[in-house]
């Protein structure tokens, strides 16, 4: 975990599906940039598929990368960009399923009050609450 003037801080980071539930789950340091981690989770994006990120995300090297593989990097760009890349906003708007999923995250008081100290622990709370959110997606209603 991070440390900062305002104590311990992490960021969780989520690859989610096109139902809004998790593929990927990590965690890094509050104070790391978010683009530097998006590396390892995006190993799995192939040909034919989008991935709807927000500015945090946005580099010339994700697009070249996914590009490479034959994906769409749907970013939106900083502000202060230069020169800037093929963005749909009608696309990007299905990423408010990413939200979503974060959303359901806080109704976890473990996850939401970040009791747990240990990073390999929060990741395993975390983990155990995806599966519970996975669980209630294929719960029966009958």
């Amino acid at each position: 975990m991070g440390r900062s003037r305002g104590g311990l801080t992490t960021k969780i980071h989520a690859l989610v599906d096109t139902n809004g539930l998790p593929v990927k789950l990590k965690l890094t340091e509050g104070q790391a940039h978010d683009g530097r981690s998006a590396d390892d989770m995006l190993g799995d994006i192939g040909e034919g598929q989008t991935l709807l990120a927000d500015s945090a995300y946005d580099s010339d090297r994700l697009h070249e990368t996914l590009a490479a593989r034959g994906a769409f990097a749907n970013v939106k760009p900083m502000p202060n960009r230069v020169r800037i890349p093929a963005f749909s906003r009608s696309l990007y708007r299905f990423r408010n399923l990413v939200e979503r999923f974060f959303n359901k995250l806080k109704h976890f008081r473990a996850i939401a009050t970040r009791y747990e100290k240990h990073d390999a622990n929060f990741l395993a709370l975390v983990k155990m609450a995806a599966a519970r959110i996975w669980m209630r997606f294929y719960e029966s209603v009958s």
